[in-house]
């Protein structure tokens, strides 16, 4: 289990990262970066449920849990909020969404890496 946990995770860390940095690089949202956010949030959410099933009777509270619910809830807002500005289809906030984006992909890195750190030194 622990490895399709690692798997899905790693693929969030992928659809998530060319989501916000082709949306960087080409600056306006585009349908294919909400479809790359989607994907992103399901594999986080669904890796992150295998964790949590391997880590049944450890009920301490970490950084790293605090910081990966956070970084589910803000993966799922600008999800929403992608969907929405998408929808809206207008240029403004299309054009500025990318700031946002990087936000929370820089949140979603501290869950990413301290928990690949944590297990790597146990």
């Amino acid at each position: 289990m622990l490895f399709f946990a690692v798997f899905f995770i790693t693929l969030a860390l992928i659809f998530y990262t060319l989501g916000v940095f082709g949306e960087k690089l080409q600056k306006t949202l585009k349908p294919w970066h909400l479809a790359a956010f989607w994907a992103g949030f399901v594999c986080d959410t669904g890796g992150t449920s295998l964790m949590s099933r391997l880590a049944v009777g450890q009920k301490t509270i970490s950084l790293h849990t605090v910081t990966g619910l956070a970084a589910i809830l803000l993966m799922l807002i600008h999800a929403i909020w992608a969907t929405v500005v998408l929808k809206r289809n207008d240029q403004d906030l299309m054009n500025g969404f990318h700031k946002f984006s990087m936000i929370v992909w820089l949140i979603w890195l501290i869950p990413y890496f301290s928990g690949m750190f944590a297990h790597m030194i146990k």
